[in-house]
């Protein structure tokens, strides 16, 4: 089940990776603990059993890629040397490799320009890009959708920053008209438009929010963590298409490669637009730069020691699978999209269960239909304990019940949030996985009302 191949690839970039040093003294050492590493290494993947299947496509619950083995085997070949991309000194080639890499990722986006490095992940890469909008905008508040990730509002806490949550659509995205009657008083410093919400994958009209940061002259912040790859898919909606064609607009972005990126966990990215914004890191380190007149990463960063590995893992990924439109990274993301509307014109048309609307990307929620909300909510854990007994993990999710108005068909709205399944359809096999994932659910369906 597991990849097992891809070890000798490692071992022969090992072989490579070893020329390169050739020319030093001989050196060997025996590392403490040698002689029980076996034994303790079995031991440590006898725990790693007590996992769900986050690698099989009937792992359909949280936002869990399992990374490319390119990605696993280069992040690995990189921990023989233990870059750290902090500085030019600790990891002179990881640190090219990571400027290559985080350009490719600002192509993608339209950007010739940028200022941007990798990240710890996406809620690192946010705090950078908001840091950034309260230096240029002290102490004025920023607003998001109620949908938007909640790391948003630790965030501008932890940064003193005052924070307002604005209203959503029936689609989960941000109300336009809410948020421009909150611009209208003034004192907002940045605006941040979710493309890709983590409930439900909605994409804020970012059309509309750059026009309104125009008018207002707000920072408009594009958090992109988990649809910022969709910029390449050939199959979305009109209206979401016109959000994506947008997002080079933003004053700021975030991407995060350990999520459709096939990355290993954690790497996220932080980009801006103005390459000016590179003035407000600036700092002085008597012990870190002192070996080139280059830029480092870490003058460009808030967070200082960085794995080197992780750029190294990117870079090699994105030399296998260039990010361009039609291509082999590119049709996969596609795969996930339409294994998403395909479990969801199955839900829409079984009478067992309600939808919200039609996935913008490849997230679907639903819940099975009942007498009311509370029964409904009631009735979706059971289903989602079911289906774990046959091998299919979803997700639950607590949405606002208006999300699925339109299809509650006199069920009685005893309370204002649904409990939910979601449906995370992110691998590409997804896509060859929607039947047996629909019998499933159907059987788990079945027990739970009879149960």
């Amino acid at each position: 089940m597991l990849d097992k191949e891809s070890v000798q690839l490692l071992r022969d970039a090992l072989e490579k990776l070893d020329e390169g040093f050739a020319s030093l003294p001989e050196h060997s050492e025996r590392p403490p603990g040698a002689k029980r590493m076996a034994e303790v290494l079995g031991a440590a993947a006898e725990k790693l059993q007590n996992n769900f299947p986050y690698f099989h496509p009937l792992y359909a619950g949280q936002m869990l890629k399992p990374p490319h083995p390119v990605a696993r085997i280069a992040y690995a070949l990189a921990q023989w040397i233990n870059p750290n991309n902090h500085a030019l000194d600790g990891g002179r080639a990881s640190s090219a490799m990571e400027k290559e890499a985080v350009a490719e990722l600002a192509r993608m986006i339209g950007w010739a320009e940028h200022l941007g490095h990798l990240t710890s992940g996406g809620t690192m890469a946010n705090l950078e890009a908001l840091w950034v909008a309260g230096q240029l905008a002290p102490k004025k508040t920023i607003v998001a959708s109620e949908q938007a990730h909640y790391t948003h509002k630790r965030i501008s806490g932890v940064l003193h920053l005052p924070f307002e949550a604005i209203p959503c659509d029936a689609r989960g995205r941000i109300s336009v008209e809410a948020l421009e009657n909150r611009l209208v008083k003034g004192g907002v410093g940045a605006v941040v438009a979710t493309v890709g919400t983590t409930a439900t994958g909605s994409v804020d009209p970012l059309e509309e929010i750059l026009d309104l940061g125009k008018k207002y002259h707000v920072r408009v912040h594009a958090d992109a963590a988990y649809g910022g790859y969709f910029a390449l898919a050939g199959n979305l909606s009109g209206e979401t298409r016109a959000a994506f064609d947008r997002l080079g607009q933003a004053h700021s972005i975030v991407i995060d490669p350990h999520k459709h990126g096939l990355q290993p966990y954690g790497c996220g990215c932080v980009i801006f637009r103005d390459l000016a914004v590179g003035r407000l890191y600036k700092h002085e380190s008597p012990y870190t730069y002192f070996t080139s007149q280059e830029l480092h990463l870490g003058e460009i960063s808030l967070e200082c020691s960085r794995a080197g590995a992780s750029a190294v893992a990117l870079w090699s990924t994105q030399k296998l699978l260039p990010l361009v439109r039609n291509g082999e990274f590119a049709k996969g993301l596609e795969s996930c999209r339409e294994a998403a509307l395909d479990l969801y014109e199955r839900l829409r048309g079984d009478k067992r269960f309600i939808t919200a609307f039609p996935p913008e990307l490849d997230i679907v929620v639903f819940a099975p239909r009942a007498a009311s909300v509370t029964e409904a909510s009631l009735l979706a854990r059971k289903v989602f304990d079911a289906a774990a007994t046959r091998g299919l993990h979803l997700a639950v999710a607590e949405l606002p019940t208006e999300f699925f108005a339109a299809d509650m068909n006199g069920m009685k709205g005893d309370r204002p949030t649904l409990t939910c399944l979601r449906s995370v359809l992110m691998k590409p096999a997804h896509r060859e996985w929607v039947g047996r994932i629909w019998g499933i659910l159907a059987e788990a369906t079945r027990e739970a009302r009879i149960s």
